[in-house]
Formats: C-alpha cells, structure tokens, sequence
C-alpha cells in the first residue's frame, strides 16, 4: 500500500513538473494532457498487440496499475491549470 502511494505521488509530481515546464516553453496550456494521453493509447496498443482483444487485456490490469496513472493524468491536469491561472494573473514569463 505504501508503495501505491510512492508512486502516485511521484507520477503526479512528475506530470506536474513536466507539464509546468512544456508549458511554459511551448506556451500552450493543455499540451501535457494531449501528451498524456497519447502516450497512454501508444502503451495501452503496444502491450495489447496480438494478445487479445482491448476489453481482456484491460481486465487483467488491477486497481494498483489504474491509480497511479490516474495520479499521473490529475499533475498533467494541473499543470495546465496552473500555468492558466499565472496567465489571467498577469505573469508573462508563463
């Protein structure tokens, strides 16, 4: 359980600090999110290629593989937030 914790923790600072910083390079807000996501499709097809269908390689995945991915999406959320809200305060280096 400890370890669950870990690395929900570290994959949503890892998101969040990678999000904060692409964002603020690329200046675009929602870019980590579409990032995000494309990777979860690339590895989500890549581990399911030839085994099975999408639905039974999904089901084989427990609650402790879901979290922190989860985690993971919440920091890239976040950042982009963050990085939005630093914009409406008037912060131009963001």
């Amino acid at each position: 359980m400890l370890q669950l914790i870990i690395v929900t923790v570290l994959l949503f600072v890892l998101f969040f600090g990678l999000g904060f910083i692409l964002n603020m390079l690329m200046k675009t807000t929602w870019f980590p999110i579409y990032g995000y996501i494309a990777l979860m499709i690339g590895l989500v097809i890549y581990w399911g290629w030839g085994t099975g269908s999408l639905a039974s390689n999904l089901a084989e995945y427990s609650i402790a593989d879901y979290v922190p991915a989860i985690g993971g999406l919440i920091g890239a959320i976040l950042s982009g937030s963050t990085i939005k809200s630093l914009r409406q305060k008037g912060f131009k280096m963001f």
